[in-house]
């Protein structure tokens, strides 16, 4: 794999389910997509991955297939929306922190034939702060944090920052304000985890934006389809396409780290 080129790997989480972090992580794939980014979206739910569904895709093949050796990655990337490509997460398995050598081997080097055809990986975690969505945001580069403003979200959102400082020193997150009606109610979210972090981590929280709720994303969803492409003039298409603008402009990772060869040898040691 060429060395010259660096891959961005952003992992979307949220400590809790129901914040809206696989649209986001959908939305955020086309919108970077049309800015001319070749993106690659990994749904590392591996227990309950819905990306296809949310998306009306058919898959035939999923990232099991390739650890069980039955097929190369090239054949289980699924053409999503708008551009990008897909890697399929199989559902109701949890393998990811129980790989053997062999298989460990066979990720990176899966991972490491497509590198040169990816500019970003976005990685869609579980919901939780499981083994196995600690392994992606350890290897990742960059953690977007989706948060909403309810008390669980909240709470959820500093377990897991208060988890990764603690346990692995990262100390740098971006934090998204979903589904809030105002920029102004997205600071005020912001500014309360702020307060908790400040008090008790050594963390930098980095405000990235909002996307308001917007009954768009629900008929959206209900459609199978992107937001971004079936209603690209909605509040909420609007804020992902803001937010890409920002994420287009996050520093390219220096070798190693964020190169998706690294990613993936990180993923699999720890």
């Amino acid at each position: 794999m060429s060395k010259a080129h660096p891959v961005q790997v952003i992992a979307v989480t949220g400590g809790k389910g129901g914040v809206g972090k696989s649209n986001v992580s959908v939305n955020l794939s086309i919108a970077l997509a049309q800015k001319g980014r070749r993106v690659v979206l990994l749904d590392a739910d591996l227990g309950l991955a819905n990306i296809d569904v949310l998306l009306g895709l058919k898959t035939k093949r999923n990232l099991q297939d390739v650890l069980n050796g039955d097929c190369d990655l090239r054949d289980v990337l699924v053409d999503g929306p708008g551009g990008i490509k897909i890697v399929p997460a199989s559902s109701g398995t949890q393998r990811m922190t129980q790989l053997s050598a062999m298989e460990h081997a066979g990720l990176i080097h899966a991972f490491s034939d497509i590198a040169d055809q990816i500019d970003i990986l976005i990685v869609d975690t579980a919901a939780g702060i499981s083994e196995s969505v600690v392994s992606f945001l350890r290897a990742s580069q960059e953690l977007l944090l989706v948060v909403c403003d309810e008390p669980t979200s909240i709470t959820d959102a500093y377990a897991l920052i208060k988890l990764m400082n603690r346990d692995y020193h990262t100390n740098r997150f971006r934090i998204l304000a979903n589904q809030v009606n105002t920029e102004q109610e997205g600071r005020l979210l912001y500014e309360k985890l702020t307060r908790v972090t400040e008090r008790f981590l050594d963390v930098a929280l980095q405000y990235v934006g909002i996307v308001p709720f917007d009954e768009a994303v629900k008929k959206a969803v209900r459609r199978q389809q992107a937001v971004l492409e079936a209603y690209p003039q909605a509040k909420a298409s609007l804020a992902i396409r803001a937010l890409a603008e920002k994420v287009d402009s996050w520093p390219l990772p220096s070798s190693p780290r964020g190169h998706l060869e690294f990613f993936i040898e990180r993923l699999v040691q720890v």
